[in-house]
């Protein structure tokens, strides 16, 4: 009977479906343990085989948990709220909701382009995935509780001496009978002090503005990536070298009113939570760093001829006597009032010049030294010394204070400044030369010409200006971190909208939660207004009835009864930072999730996902965790227990080499022109080389009447490579030239030259490809697709394979070829079962031989050791080696290939399935109990000794182990080989080291 992994494959899916198999409870008597994958995002491109490699790996632990006795939850469903949905929709004019509904569920899009759906190939890779607790970020019935949270935030503020969100309503109480004397909050650095009286005749606009300097989600200016051309907000991790990662669009730095999120607050428990979860190293490090906790001081400068300060925060307080300059970011309050006359060109052009670098590419670069003299000077709060202030844009407004105190003795970056822009570089280390650079030891500092500071180490010096500048009333020690709170707001359509209205007096009011969810409206564009709204401002019913509660028309604002609702919706993160706490009640139109529900589950036990979410969902998700936990919501403030970071697959990619032509100053049409690869290698040697290429590409633009030759020198051509779908690339590299134009509309009437100039007329001469080995992804169009494989060689062999490629940490190229190895691997266990005549089916109950008993119980092993290690790859080898002595030992015993299949079953589930029922038995496999593995079956009673003479093997001997030394010499003499060698003779003396050796010697 031969093996049809199709057929099997099909009807144990659709067994699981209806059986419902994987079906989780809430309420078992069973040990619970709960495995979840970081969900995908639903494009249309669907899967490629890279994605499956978590989900192979989650799945294989998850169906090995069920055979060791456990209820198990192992969820899946759709983070389907996002810029790529709404960018797709703009492109082809459909609604984000269709799009994101075909490319889940399968179907025929706008462009009759047939989507297979991501629903239908997760469940052609046989996940055991519990699909009644499906979720989708973009659905109302889920996105209703990320609002509920957003407006749980927003009635909390932090109490730093309890360590815990509150309910503002106990702050307001305090308001009320002391003021806000004595109230220790995470807060505004601005926030004012004022006393129960202050707070009894302030307007109720007055106290709403006071709150929202302590609400835990509140409305503030920020400074943010704008990015024009996409008109919404970007988050650092969607910006590549200074553009935006979706387009390559341009994005600048401006200023916005947005929501943030004040997870600063909780800073310091979410580097102490590190401490208690299994994450990781690097990716706690990489958490630590963002967070960037450091100790020391914030110091008050005076201005001269103002009656502002600024406020700097410092890690070295004691080398406050070097400070000879201040630097605040470009973007800092008070440069545009302190800037001089004469110096407000310069700043101007240098702010603009800022605004189109983002914050990563401005901490990145180290080698750019620029900056601009504001014409202001500080005061130095001991020597009452002039301080020139300068703006720098290596100063960033978001992080500290947005202004840094220069001392450029000890700071190698402030060093280099002064020296650039000739500012004094005064000494005030003993016994130490600056003269080539700043010193920066402070452990082995001691300070000199620093007045009161002199003589003394680092941390005594430390100690003692903190206490000066405390009396002084001009600073105080104080603890800083790197993590800035999270803007929240994002000018796009497809997101959570805010459950938010604004009165007359642009104040923020919750909406209530028996009236959630607020949903999506309807709009005829999602692109920003002509006015410069987000999408929503194109809704014409978006407007909240305070009477009756309900979303009216636009027209029927009147900021008395009818208020505006907010035009913004939530970032890509919002829905993502519970979704795991949801999955264990999804059903629930009452509640998040019910207590009964949150109380079995508790946390996750291991969580599988990519390392490159360490600084964004990973960091929101434990700050909205925390706080849950705060609000007595949750029994956990971790919310994953353990988490694993999988390796990527990466691809071949392919390149082409398109020319682009640099000229300011003409409109020309010139043509889209791919050079070949050897022309391109020519453009990459030295400048000889690459005058030849461009001479080449100037000489066929003259030739073919695309330019005048009197016009040549002012055409610079510059190459560029572009991805080329690895589809329309055969195994010899060549590339299909006519599928190739009519790949993207772009390349329509793409001209393909060789390196003579001449155009490459595919038939008598092919365009080979450059390739290059990357990350497996869409945008580099080097993906397999997995439905391909699973239908060639079937799911269980893709399985096998993404394991078999190596550990599931590191990452791993993909090669389909190999895939042969594994699939006749599954031929051969099948064949183990199929002994009987024309391959007929054939176990018996006869006892098996010791060799087998061994192979099974070595194996039990190994596979048990490997999947609690996660080392997946070695137990895909030793079921080969396993199958391989079964074989050879012509193995037909029910006692051996019954819990054989059961070892395999969480690696390959549909071929054990199919196995299972042919040993007899109704119920599925995934819950037969795990073997246990024997020690008694791996003990040897019996030694094979090699038997040496003179120190030459000559033949082996099998004894039994429990021999003493002399049993052994006297079978070893006796044995008719022994005879042979000697032929008569007597040895000199016979060498026994029982175990191991027997040499015979003369």
């Amino acid at each position: 009977m031969q093996y049809d992994f199709n057929s099997i494959e099909k009807k144990w899916q659709e067994y699981w479906a209806k059986n419902q198999t994987f079906q989780a409870k809430n309420d078992s008597e069973k040990e619970k343990f709960y495995v979840l994958d970081m969900f995908p995002y639903p494009s249309g491109a669907g899967l490629h085989v890279g994605h499956p490699l978590g989900y192979i790996a989650s799945d294989i632990y998850a169906r090995y948990k069920r055979h060791k006795g456990f209820n198990v939850l192992h969820p899946m469903g759709y983070d389907s709220f996002g810029l790529p949905a709404e960018q797709y929709a703009i492109q082809t004019g459909q609604h984000p909701a269709d799009t994101t509904r075909v490319n889940i569920e399968g179907g025929v899009d706008k462009e009759g382009k047939k989507i297979e759906g991501y629903r239908k190939q997760l469940d052609r890779m046989g996940f055991s995935f519990d699909w009644s607790r499906e979720v989708r970020t973009s659905n109302p019935d889920y996105y209703k509780w990320t609002q509920w949270i957003f407006i749980q935030l927003f009635n909390s503020w932090y109490n730093t001496d309890a360590d815990k969100a509150e309910d503002i309503a106990d702050l307001i109480t305090s308001f009320e009978k002391n003021g806000n004397a004595g109230i220790h909050a995470a807060c505004d650095e601005d926030t004012p002090s004022f006393s129960a009286k202050d707070w009894k005749t302030f307007t109720e606009k007055e106290k709403q503005e006071l709150l929202l300097k302590y609400r835990l989600t509140y409305l503030a200016e920020s400074e943010v990536n704008w990015c024009p051309a996409l008109g919404t907000v970007l988050a650092n991790d969607e910006i590549v070298n200074g553009v935006s990662e979706r387009g390559g669009h341009p994005v600048v730095r401006k200023k916005m009113t947005q929501w943030s999120m004040r997870i600063t607050a909780y800073a310091q428990r979410l580097l102490d939570g590190l401490q208690k979860v299994d994450w990781p190293q690097p990716l706690k490090d990489s958490q630590t760093n963002w967070i960037g906790r450091s100790v020391g001081a914030s110091v008050d400068f005076n201005l001269k001829d103002f009656e502002d300060t600024i406020s700097v925060f410092t890690t070295r307080p004691d080398t406050i006597f070097g400070v000879s300059f201040m630097t605040l970011a470009p973007e800092h309050e008070l440069v545009g009032k302190i800037t001089t006359p004469a110096q407000k060109e310069a700043v101007k052009a240098y702010i603009g010049a800022t605004a189109k670098r983002s914050e990563r590419e401005r901490m990145a670069d180290v080698k750019t030294i620029s900056g601009v003299f504001t014409g202001a000077y500080a005061e130095h709060p001991f020597t009452k010394e002039p301080i020139p202030v300068w703006i720098g844009d290596y100063v960033l407004a978001g992080y500290g204070t947005g202004a840094v105190m220069a001392v450029p003795c000890g700071d190698q970056r402030d060093y280099d400044f002064a020296k650039h822009f000739g500012i004094d570089i005064p000494n005030i280390f003993e016994g130490v030369d600056i003269s080539e650079e700043a010193f920066a030891d402070k452990e082995n500092t001691v300070i000199a010409n620093s007045d009161f500071l002199n003589g003394l180490p680092y941390k005594e010096a430390t100690k003692k200006v903190i206490a000066e500048l405390e009396k002084l009333g001009q600073g105080e020690g104080k603890v800083n971190y790197r993590l800035r709170d999270a803007v929240f707001s994002r000018q796009r359509y497809w997101g959570e909208p805010f459950p938010v209205y604004y009165d007359g007096d642009g104040l923020p009011h919750m909406i209530e939660e028996e009236h959630l969810p607020i949903t999506l409206p309807e709009v005829d564009k999602y692109l920003p207004t002509e006015t410069g709204e987000p999408p929503l401002g194109n809704a014409t019913e978006w407007a909240w009835d305070t009477v009756t509660k309900k979303v009216v028309a636009n027209s029927k604002i009147d900021n008395e009864k009818v208020f505006a609702l907010d035009l913004n919706t939530m970032p890509g993160w919002a829905g993502s930072s519970q979704y795991f706490n949801r999955y264990m009640d999804p059903k629930n139109e009452k509640e998040i999730f019910s207590q009964e529900a949150i109380n079995y589950w508790q946390d996750v036990d291991l969580y599988i996902g990519g390392s490159e979410h360490a600084t964004g969902h990973l960091l929101y998700s434990r700050f909205w965790q925390k706080f849950m936990f705060d609000k007595g919501l949750v029994p956990k403030d971790e919310f994953a227990k353990k988490l694993i970071n999988q390796g990527m697959i990466t691809g071949t990619s392919a390149f082409v080499y398109r020319v682009n032509f640099l000229n300011l100053e003409l409109e020309l049409d010139l043509p889209n022109l791919i050079i070949s690869r050897k022309l391109k290698d020519l453009a990459d040697g030295d400048l000889e080389k690459a005058q030849k290429t461009r001479m080449t590409v100037i000489n066929f633009l003259i030739a073919n009447n695309y330019i005048n030759a009197n016009i040549a020198d002012k055409i610079i051509p510059v190459v560029l490579p572009i991805h080329a779908d690895v589809s329309l690339i055969n195994a010899s590299d060549e590339l299909d030239l006519e599928a190739f134009r009519k790949w993207r509309p772009e390349f329509a009437n793409t001209i393909f030259i060789n390196e003579n100039g001449e155009i490459i007329d595919f038939g008598e001469e092919n365009y080979i490809v450059d390739r290059e080995v990357e990350k497996m992804s869409k945008s580099k169009y080097n993906v397999v697709n997995p439905d391909a494989i699973c239908e060639e060689y079937g799911a269980d062999s893709l399985r096998l394979y993404e394991m078999f490629l190596g550990p599931l940490e590191q990452s791993k190229p993909w090669n389909t070829a190999g895939i042969t190895g594994v699939h006749s691997f599954l031929k051969k266990l099948w064949r183990l079962y199929h002994g009987g005549a024309n391959g007929a089916f054939e176990v018996n109950d006869e006892e098996p031989s010791k060799d087998s008993w061994k192979t099974l119980h070595k194996t039990i092993k190994k596979v048990e050791e490997d999947i609690e290690n996660f080392s997946f790859n070695t137990s895909v080898s030793t079921f080969m080696i396993a199958v391989n002595e079964l074989s050879s030992q012509k193995c037909a015993s029910r006692k051996i290939l019954e819990p054989l299949i059961i070892l395999v079953s969480p690696y390959a589930p549909h071929i054990a399935e199919e196995l299972w029922q042919k040993l007899g038995h109704e119920e599925s496999i995934s819950e037969a109990p795990f073997p246990k593995f024997e020690e008694k079956y791996l003990v040897e009673s019996s030694k094979e000794y090699p038997i040496s003479f003179n120190g030459k093997m000559r033949f082996k001997l099998e004894l039994p182990l429990d021999l003493s030394k002399d049993e052994i010499e006297s079978a070893v003499m006796a044995h008719e080989k022994t005879q042979q060698q000697l032929q008569g003779r007597t040895p000199k003396k016979v060498i026994v080291v029982p175990g191991k050796i027997v040499n015979i010697v003369g």
